[in-house]
């Protein structure tokens, strides 16, 4: 039986510049909302559309020098690719909503934040 190889690590970019980050999570919200309505099944009959958004959460090591003012930035495209090739992806129109940072005893200084992006493109 031949091994498969699964995806790893990614290189994370913003507006074309890479970012040493250490780890990225995407949760993408649909917009779907159920509706319930009063019925002799108890169940809910359907569904409506609403306005999808991307959320991106996003743990980035501090360098000593030239970091990152992740406060300021709007309408940024960030792309994530694996290491040695594969398929892009980009998140577009991207902007920061919380930022935070967290200093340990051991390890390095990081920054985290959560970010939204308004769409998604395979490239």
């Amino acid at each position: 039986m031949a091994l498969k190889e699964y995806q790893g690590v990614i290189v994370m970019e913003i507006d074309g510049q890479e970012v040493d980050i250490e780890s990225l999570d995407v949760n993408e919200k649909l917009g779907r909302k159920v509706v319930k309505t009063m019925n002799k099944t108890g169940r809910a009959n359907g569904f409506t559309k609403g306005i999808s958004d991307i959320e991106l959460k996003v743990a980035a090591v501090i360098p000593m020098v030239g970091n990152i003012d992740w406060a300021s930035i709007v309408g940024a495209k960030i792309t994530v690719y694996p290491v040695g090739g594969g398929q892009r992806t980009s998140y577009l129109d991207c902007f920061t909503t919380e930022l935070g940072s967290q200093w340990k005893s051991e390890g390095e200084a990081k920054q985290n934040l959560t970010m939204v992006a308004t769409r998604k493109v395979q490239e």
